[in-house]
């Protein structure tokens, strides 16, 4: 077994934060604001149908956590990570938001939240900016605006809920913004509405709503050929894991290879060859022949804290990787933080 040595450097990929409606709307305009009562009575952001903490769904016993940003930095200190990306929990389900200014107050003021609450509070934080795409133009000055002020690693595009998939022209100019920026994009999972009359079960929900939808998301972007010219742009696809991700490559390059070479899009293994592609790796039974199909320089560590409420001990999550049987040392070193020095441009 491989122990970890004291010299291990650890990047946590994608940590969260459980930001609350009451905290996020003192960052919103005067506007909503005075009408704060009004707005508290519903969700700012609507949610899905499927509660992830009812007894169907988990009988464990919970350990539900709301983390501050001290009771984070106790973490951070736990684990001995050099630093953690935060993601947001309540506010992945923006693409279900269907007025457009109200996307983008809510993107604007998320942003402003996440700055002041953890990233001004400790240099180990580092932040993912939520962007309005139900209005590409603001989205493109919300990610510009957060990566150069705060600053933000990039920005965060939602693998469910929008009208359109995320390859569709109209949000092109995102992905050309972090082009120019030199940031990077992460395709987060989440769950939708849309999943309400998909399953009949909670875990059968749980199980299928993060991967499809990152499939889906995956397969478009890969056809639509936004990614041709784009040279500098690093996208993520995250919380889904990896055993999907060598198999639906094989299935889209068969397919591109009846497409005009001129009218091609660039190929998912060339992108992997560029260091433009990155997915988490989770404890997949598949992790061993996803490093071997796909290589060990796109794959991500991530303690997903605290979502995985009933793992908190940063300590066991570290010793966990750096034991695993099916990786070798130098593919654990790269996945726990060469690769996501690399994606992230720290």
């Amino acid at each position: 077994m491989q122990k970890r040595t004291s010299k291990a450097r650890v990047i946590d990929s994608d940590g969260h934060v459980r930001e609350t409606d009451e905290e996020v709307i003192e960052y919103m305009s005067a506007g909503y604001r005075n009408r704060r009562d009004a707005m508290l009575y519903f969700p700012l952001t609507p949610h899905h149908g499927w509660h992830r903490s009812i007894p169907a769904n988990d009988f464990r016993r919970q350990d539900f956590r709301v983390p501050d940003w001290r009771e984070w930095v106790g973490k951070l200190d736990e684990g001995q990570f050099e630093l953690t990306v935060l993601y947001p929990t309540r506010f992945m389900h923006i693409g279900q938001i269907g007025n457009p200014p109200y996307a983008v107050e809510l993107c604007r003021a998320y942003n402003d939240y996440l700055h002041d609450r953890f990233l001004s509070q400790d240099r180990r934080f580092r932040g993912m900016a939520l962007l309005p795409l139900q209005d590409p133009p603001a989205a493109v000055k919300e990610l510009r605006r957060a990566v150069k002020k705060y600053p933000m690693l990039g920005g965060i595009l939602p693998a469910d809920g929008l009208p359109l998939p995320l390859g569709h022209r109209q949000y092109w100019p995102v992905f050309e913004e972090a082009d120019r920026l030199g940031c990077a994009l992460s395709v987060h999972s989440c769950n939708s509405l849309r999943d309400n009359d998909r399953y009949l079960q909670p875990n059968e929900a749980a199980t299928l709503t993060h991967v499809i939808p990152q499939m889906r998301q995956f397969t478009n972007i890969m056809f639509s050929g936004v990614m041709k010219k784009l040279k500098n742009l690093r996208l993520g696809f995250l919380e889904a894991g990896c055993g999907w991700v060598a198999f639906l490559i094989s299935k889209i390059e068969e397919r591109l290879e009846r497409v005009a070479p001129e009218e091609r899009p660039v190929l998912p293994s060339e992108l992997l060859k560029k260091k433009q592609l990155y997915f988490q790796c989770g404890e997949e039974v598949t992790t061993r022949r996803d490093v071997e199909l796909l290589g060990d320089e796109c794959l991500l560590w991530a303690s997903d804290f605290p979502h995985e409420a009933t793992r908190t001990d940063m300590r066991v999550l570290v010793k966990e990787h750096f034991a695993r049987k099916d990786l070798g040392r130098e593919a654990k070193r790269k996945i726990i933080y060469d690769n996501a020095k690399r994606f992230y441009a720290l």
